[in-house]
């Protein structure tokens, strides 16, 4: 089975499960959907308005920083170009998996002349930054929401499975098979450990690897300050896109800033299940919003707000780059297409 083929099945199964989890969402809300459209009726745009600009400011900052990761290699993309390319490549995310970072690199390599293989590579260094910027919020969150996430964990997790353990133990038929289950589990661990070992060393190794050289391409940069300041202030875009969202419905307004960290933290996990985060952030999202007292009908109204403009923002703007980006271009496509004559 080739990798394309193995990606679109993914992409389907991804995107059925957003597809269920948004048909329970619109389900379980259906006998109130009069009160739901009142709420959309009656929302305060004009923050949507505000979260959608504080999103944009984010994308705008992205692609200014790839600049930063591009020179020490000896390569560099307008602004234009950049801007561009990460919106395509934001919109792309919501078809085939990964394939945003894929567009991203191929219209630098085409309008830029930056080469795919040290494009994706600075994009997975970004990739890398993200991920230990989102390590820092998960323990600013852990801080400001310790009480909160610890009744969580507890509420949904640790307490739903002492009672199931709790009914296996009190049924023979169940733990027999419980116990088998573990025996058999141990066994194929003993005979199979040496290849498991192997695949993992290998696959384990290849992200050890990785993560170093996307690290390492740092050290080699100029003006290492700005860029941290860019990376901060592209997750404080995020943070404040989603806050201003707060003030859009009543019953949102008078939450604070520490929800709105933990909202941000769950959110984003959300995002990478199923394409876009379709159907997974706002079930997360509305399901935190209730258990942080917030009535039912403005937890589903609030996520499908907050996601819905994020989706129209990268519609119109990944369109749109992919309309303006060849006229933009039409000199380079000109002398390129020319000299290959």
């Amino acid at each position: 089975m080739s990798k394309t083929t193995k990606s679109i099945i993914q992409f389907i199964v991804l995107l059925g499960v957003g597809v269920l989890l948004v048909w329970l969402s619109f389900r379980s809300v259906w006998s109130e959907k009069d009160k739901i459209i009142d709420s959309f009726k009656n929302a305060n745009y004009f923050w949507v308005a505000v979260s959608m600009a504080i999103s944009l400011l984010s994308h705008i900052i992205r692609s200014y920083r790839w600049n930063y990761l591009l020179k020490p290699l000896g390569y560099q993309t307008t602004k234009l170009n950049a801007f561009g390319a990460v919106m395509v490549g934001y919109f792309a995310n919501y078809g085939l998996p990964r394939m945003g970072e894929l567009t991203r690199c191929t219209l630098v390599k085409k309008y830029d002349d930056v080469p795919f293989e040290v494009a994706l590579g600075t994009v997975i260094t970004e990739r890398i930054v993200d991920l230990l910027l989102l390590l820092i919020i998960f323990f600013l969150t852990l801080v400001a929401q310790f009480a909160q996430l610890k009744d969580l964990t507890l509420k949904y997790i640790y307490n739903p499975m002492m009672l199931k353990l709790g009914g296996i133990t009190g049924n023979p038929v169940k733990l027999t098979v419980l116990i088998v289950v573990l025996v058999l589990f141990i066994l194929a661990f003993f005979l199979l450990r040496k290849k498991l070992a192997n695949v993992l060393k290998g696959k384990l190794g290849n992200i050890i690897v990785g993560f170093a050289k996307g690290l390492s391409s740092i050290k080699d940069m100029e003006n290492k300050f700005q860029f941290i300041v860019l990376s901060l202030a592209i997750w404080a875009c995020y943070f404040y896109g989603l806050y201003a969202c707060f003030f859009a419905f009543d019953a949102t307004a008078n939450l604070g800033q520490s929800v709105c960290l933990a909202l941000l933290l769950f959110g984003t996990f959300g995002v990478i299940f199923t394409p876009g985060g379709l159907g997974v952030y706002p079930a997360i999202i509305g399901g935190l919003l209730i258990y942080y007292g917030v009535e039912q009908i403005t937890a589903f109204a609030f996520p499908w707000m907050a996601w819905t403009s994020q989706f129209i923002l990268f519609v119109v703007f990944g369109l749109l780059s992919l309309i303006l980006l060849p006229i933009i271009n039409k000199s380079k496509t000109d002398v390129v297409s020319s000299e290959t004559k």
